[in-house]
């Protein structure tokens, strides 16, 4: 896909937030929590049916107490290994507010602040612009204000290169809007606050949040290594429809943006980190974060909407989402999700002590978000406003038709087409600051594109007179993409423009001399 999941996720918590219906004023009871739950758990095995994704796992607390833990459906679709507790999933975006929670612990201890500059702890990064390289600061990159593009620097870690080297060529990507004035969601902007934040303490970052929060916390199994997850036994996999059936067919490995997207972890393991967050930072009694410093991961930072005719407000703070809603109640949540196949939230309602984490093997689908949603509709109102995995669903549905329908471009050759050129007036070397080399080969009467720095090779197939299409691959591909070429007088191609990688403006190429 063109659009990162992540970014449809953050448009259907707005709508969510903008949909549900004020609850009562009354506290929320056990008993009441309990009678949700009953509910819940019958939603979620409707939902496995509906849907057929094949694994689910849902952890709510309340009141510092485990209330519910389960397992649904399986780790891998076709085998019998079934999900519990225990099992191991990639959690995606919801790496972002455990990211958040290890920097409040150095927050605390006074190793860092949230207004340090950047370039203080890593003093090679560099923005675009000179001004905003000066005056970043961590907190600027934790809520997505630095004006970097949506999603600036997820096509380079889709065409090879690794963490060090796109977070170097972000400085050759313009603003998609001046310093700290609007919210643009970027994996690899919020990933280098953890970066330096790791730099400033000395440790690599898989070492920092081992440190900081997965060992004095208990949580055994999580980490921001891949290879853990690879490795572990337990383990859910990838999952994406192909001819209508769920398949695990990818792997996504995202070491590369680890801080926004990295971690894995198990439900037993989020319970603890959950019951820390509703606890300002303690846990059975001890504190381990201080109390101040993860608050402010709470604070929103800057809006991301607003609904003026509801007076609901979504913000965003340091790696959550701050939402007012449901009768001005503030919920902290993020999702998470790789497009290659799996979805993840986390939801807190902290003025009741309340929080519900689902997790799912497969994408996309809205199962986690609707799910979560139900949940708080039960218990806060007692009944269900909407259907709304059918709803959230059914919005995914239609940002994929909307995507879909930009690359239909592709879906009908032109009849007939106007002939290509000699294949020769193509093919040479290319290259931009952003992306670096590429290469157009014509070997044996057909044009290959070659691509990232272990250049990976694609077929492109002849379209109309100067214009290809190609199929990308990764976490950002969706269906065909045009490579076009404009020719110099001398009948040689002087510029190659690849759409997909043109997403910020800097898809084009020009000939290496």
């Amino acid at each position: 896909m063109k659009t990162s999941l992540a970014a449809l996720f953050l448009g259907l918590l707005t709508t969510t937030a903008s949909a549900a219906d004020a609850g009562p004023k009354a506290k929320v009871t056990p008993e009441r929590v309990q009678s949700a739950i009953k509910d819940l758990e019958k939603l979620t095995n409707e939902a496995l049916k509906s849907t057929g994704v094949p694994g689910i796992a849902i952890a709510v607390i309340h009141q510092d107490q485990v209330v519910y833990k389960q397992g649904f459906g399986v780790r891998a679709a076709g085998k019998p290994d079934r999900i519990d507790a225990d099992t191991v999933f990639q959690v995606a975006s919801v790496s972002k507010p455990i990211a958040s929670t290890v920097l409040a612990a150095l927050v605390g201890e006074g190793r860092i602040a949230w207004d340090d500059r950047v370039i203080d702890h890593d003093a090679g990064f560099r923005m675009h612009d000179p001004f905003v390289t000066r005056e970043l600061r961590l907190r600027d990159l934790l809520c997505h204000r630095s004006g970097l593009p949506d999603h600036c620097g997820d096509l380079l870690e889709d065409v090879g290169y690794d963490q060090q080297e796109v977070l170097r060529r972000l400085r050759f990507q313009p603003p998609a809007s001046s310093f700290r004035s609007q919210f643009a969601y970027t994996n690899f902007g919020y990933s280098e606050a953890g970066y330096a934040a790791a730099k400033a303490s000395g440790d690599t970052w898989e070492e920092l949040a081992a440190k900081k929060l997965f060992v004095p916390l208990g949580m055994t199994s999580t980490s921001y290594r891949f290879a853990d997850y690879a490795k572990a036994k337990n383990r859910a996999l990838l999952h994406v429809r192909v001819d209508g059936k769920w398949s695990a067919k990818h792997t996504r490995q995202p070491d590369a943006q680890a801080p926004a997207g990295g971690a894995s972890s198990t439900l037993n393991d989020l319970i603890r980190w959950m019951r820390l967050q509703l606890n300002e930072g303690k846990l059975e009694g001890r504190q381990l974060i201080s109390a101040t410093a993860l608050a402010e991961t709470h604070t929103p930072q800057i809006v991301t909407s607003f609904n003026p005719d509801q007076g609901r407000v979504v913000s965003y703070g340091l790696g959550w989402n701050v939402n007012v809603e449901r009768g001005g109640k503030v919920f902290w949540k993020h999702s998470g999700a790789f497009a290659l196949g799996m979805r993840t939230e986390v939801a807190m309602l902290p003025a009741e002590e309340l929080a519900i984490a689902v997790l799912s093997n497969a994408a996309p689908t809205g199962v986690p978000e609707g799910l979560t949603e139900s949940f708080f509709d039960l218990v806060l109102d007692g009944k269900l406003q909407r259907d709304w995995v059918g709803f959230a669903n059914r919005m995914f549905d239609e940002e994929i038709k909307k995507e879909l329908g930009q690359e239909r471009e592709y879906s009908q050759p032109p009849a007939p087409p106007t002939s290509a050129l000699k294949l020769p007036a193509y093919a040479g070397k290319y290259a931009n600051d952003f992306f670096g080399s590429i290469e157009i080969v014509d070997e044996q009467d057909s044009l290959f594109l070659r691509l990232g720095p272990k250049p990976m090779e694609f077929a492109l197939r002849h379209w109309d007179r100067d214009v290809f299409i190609y199929q990308p691959t990764g976490e950002s591909a969706g269906g065909p993409n045009g490579v076009r070429f404009s020719i110099a007088p001398d009948g040689h191609a002087d510029r190659v423009l690849i759409e997909n990688l043109n997403i910020h403006g800097q898809g084009a190429f020009t000939p290496v001399k």
